[in-house]
């Protein structure tokens, strides 16, 4: 799928290398079709990375997208340059009173906190609550699946007494669901955190669906609202040596981590990766731009609330 990009991001030479189509606002702007819009408010530590493995997912339709990258009010990233967030990213409040689409809201490192004590979580709030009438679908992922049903429909979030890390078998418990079409019977998803949201308290909600799980790492996707909100626990997006980075991070910091689980050939770190995600991962985001997005979408994209 021909992605529509600001002229000049990295990510665009880095996936081009990759034998992804993407183009530039130049190249567009030329066609007469209306693009998808899809906001992308990326949470995570390292943007350009976070992007590059989004927009590799996010290529693979017929489809043409228009990406936006929005940020937090206020929020200043550590691990991004300046230049890099001024030139690529918008601010919320300069975005709230458009429509898009489909929405992408990444994970970020902040388990270890209460929701209410992370520093930006009003804007959090507002954003979630703003998504649900300017946006047609919204993804949510990780942590950010975790506040955004902690948000709306007060689902807990529990503490893990070991990191959930690696890459864990999963079932649809609704194979015929569209988002689910073309997946095998038994997938394959890296999985990357220290706390989890518990099936049971999510029985308790009848607005919401659980739609996959796994036998060991728990909750991977809660439906609500037919699909306009999809709630996702892991990490579909990670390239495959995103884990071993991770990893290799943690045992550099001299923290207690152990080998990510069915990723290293023989569950050895010194061998070869060996990616079991990737087919499904594309089919994935594949599925939520045609099901859940562009068929339900208006053509006026004002008409969306």
């Amino acid at each position: 799928m021909p992605l529509k990009l600001p002229n000049n991001l990295p990510a665009i030479e880095a996936l081009k290398e990759e034998n992804i189509f993407v183009m530039d606002d130049d190249r567009a702007n030329s066609q007469d079709i209306r693009p998808l819009r899809i906001a992308i408010l990326n949470l995570m530590p390292i943007k350009e990375r976070t992007e590059i493995d989004l927009i590799r997912l996010l290529s693979n339709t017929p489809l043409q997208l228009d990406i936006t990258f929005m940020k937090v009010p206020g929020h200043e990233s550590k691990n991004t340059s300046s230049d890099h967030m001024k030139q690529f990213y918008t601010s919320f409040e300069h975005l709230q009173d458009q429509k898009f689409d489909g929405m992408i809201i990444t994970g970020a490192p902040l388990e270890h906190l209460a929701f209410e004590d992370v520093t930006y979580w009003t804007w959090i709030q507002t954003i979630f609550d703003w998504a649900r009438t300017h946006v047609t679908s919204t993804m949510y992922i990780c942590w950010a699946a975790q506040a955004a049903l902690y948000h709306f429909y007060n689902i807990p979030k529990y503490p893990l007494p070991q990191k959930m890390f690696g890459v864990f078998k999963h079932h649809s418990l609704d194979p015929k669901a569209p988002i689910f079409r073309g997946f095998d019977d038994v997938f394959y998803m890296p999985q990357s955190r220290h706390s989890e949201v518990r099936a049971e308290d999510i029985y308790k909600v009848g607005e919401l669906k659980i739609m996959a799980e796994s036998w060991e790492s728990g909750v991977y996707m809660v439906m609500a609202r037919e699909g306009r909100e999809i709630f996702v626990t892991g990490h579909s997006e990670y390239a495959p040596d995103t884990l071993d980075s991770e990893y290799r991070r943690d045992l550099a910091k001299g923290l207690p981590i152990n080998p990510p689980v069915n990723y290293y050939k023989d569950n050895d770190p010194k061998q070869e990766v060996i990616v079991r995600w990737r087919s499904t991962a594309n089919l994935l985001f594949a599925n939520w731009l045609n099901y859940y997005v562009y068929q339900p979408t208006p053509f006026d994209i004002n008409k969306i609330h």
